[in-house]
């Protein structure tokens, strides 16, 4: 591991452990040199690692503080809950904005899980989550006109992709198989999750289906911002 690693492992243990508390100024580029025995721009290159992960921010001319991050959010990913039920449930300032409704071009990967096939139409409905003004989630729905024929006038106007199911008659439904991984934002992606391209996204795939028929009702894609959520599955 290189001495700049070795020191933003440390600080972080510092930071997380509350030897180092929020809003708290942190030593001199030319102190921690002369602590840890390294070179002055192996803590400034540190340091500036540290402040794109979001762990600390620097004051022009007055040195770097830690960040006040918040608090992780529990976050079940199983479930036939909707996110905005969850996240009314731990009581957040949360909020949810439909940022995308369109119909896409054939994907053979998005068709074949939603057993569509062309002219079968799919309308693509992407959410941004919002806790306390910081965006912490995309969710991206991909629905069949085939099952929702309203979804393309209806679509601008659905933040909860599960509340729309119960509109439509869809009252008893369940996820399939899901698969996790883990993934760093796109150039997009960090714009709209106001992010650095350092934190890890983790990506959430899945299909929820009509319990009663078996159709299939949506194929997700979610990606949740990793500094914001502990994950309980």
């Amino acid at each position: 591991m290189s001495e700049k690693m070795m020191l933003v492992d440390e600080l972080i243990s510092k930071i997380k452990e509350g030897t180092f508390k929020p809003n708290d100024k942190l030593p001199s580029e030319n102190e921690l040199a002369d602590h840890y025995k390294v070179p002055r721009i192996v803590v400034r290159k540190a340091y500036e690692h540290l402040q794109e992960l979001g762990y600390i921010f620097s004051r022009q001319g007055r040195g770097s503080y830690v960040q006040n991050r918040k608090p992780q959010i529990p976050l079940i990913l199983n479930g036939d809950i909707s996110f905005s039920e969850k996240m009314k449930e731990l009581d957040y300032d949360f909020r949810t904005e439909n940022i995308v409704s369109e119909k896409i071009p054939y994907k053979s990967g998005i068709f074949h899980e939603l057993k569509a096939n062309p002219p079968d139409e799919v309308y693509k409905i992407a959410r941004l989550r919002i806790m306390d003004d910081c965006p912490i989630a995309l969710h991206t729905s991909y629905v069949p006109q085939a099952v929702f024929p309203h979804i393309d006038q209806d679509g601008p106007g659905i933040t909860s992709i599960f509340h729309y199911y119960k509109t439509q008659g869809y009252t008893d439904f369940t996820s399939g198989k899901s698969h996790l991984s883990v993934v760093f934002p796109n150039e997009t992606e960090r714009k709209i999750l106001q992010c650095s391209s350092l934190i890890p996204l983790l990506l959430l795939e899945s299909c929820c289906m009509d319990r009663k028929t078996g159709k299939v009702l949506e194929y997700s894609r979610i990606k949740y911002r990793s500094d914001c959520f502990t994950y309980l599955v």
